[in-house]
């Protein structure tokens, strides 16, 4: 039997530490998606990924029906990111979940945490902004939008160059 090779890569890891700001893609049981924002996102393992189930019933209650799931992450400066898709397994006692009780602790959370939701990563893709298609360096796409968002921050008019989606 051979063992599946680490799908999930350094750089894959770094953004995740980094962002950690993830949106998480479910289905439920009446076929309606549902599209949840997480703030809690943590590499668990190899190929698993983890979450924690603070305020997120619905997301819950669609993986107990169907544990199908796509994860994105991207870094809203680089406009660069990943999408991870999986199984994911929902935790409400046990040690796993003591496991990612001591790991959010660890985090600083202190939120009240109902459940802890383990995805099988199955496959990871890149997301990548048509910016680049027209040959823009990630230096240069950066700093478009680190302009934007100080445009932002300080309340001036701020229009991105629309040919940075």
């Amino acid at each position: 039997m051979s063992e599946q090779r680490d799908i999930l890569t350094d750089e894959m890891r770094r953004l995740i530490e980094a962002q950690r700001l993830c949106y998480v893609a479910t289905v439920g049981a009446d076929g309606a998606p549902n599209l949840s924002a997480k703030g809690t996102l943590v590499v668990w393992g190899a190929n698993t990924l983890a979450f924690a189930d603070i305020r997120s019933p619905r997301t819950v209650a669609n993986l107990r029906v169907n544990p199908r799931v796509e994860i994105n992450v991207v870094d809203p400066i680089a406009r660069k990111g990943y999408r991870f898709k999986g199984a994911a397994e929902v935790h409400r006692e046990g040690p796993l979940f003591e496991r990612g009780l001591s790991l959010y602790s660890e985090r600083g959370v202190t939120s009240a945490i109902r459940t802890i939701v383990i995805v099988h990563v199955t496959r990871a893709l890149p997301m990548i902004s048509p910016a680049y298609d027209t040959g823009r360096s990630e230096a240069d796409v950066r700093a478009q939008w680190e302009r934007y968002y100080a445009e932002v921050r300080t309340g001036a008019d701020a229009a991105p160059d629309s040919a940075v989606e």
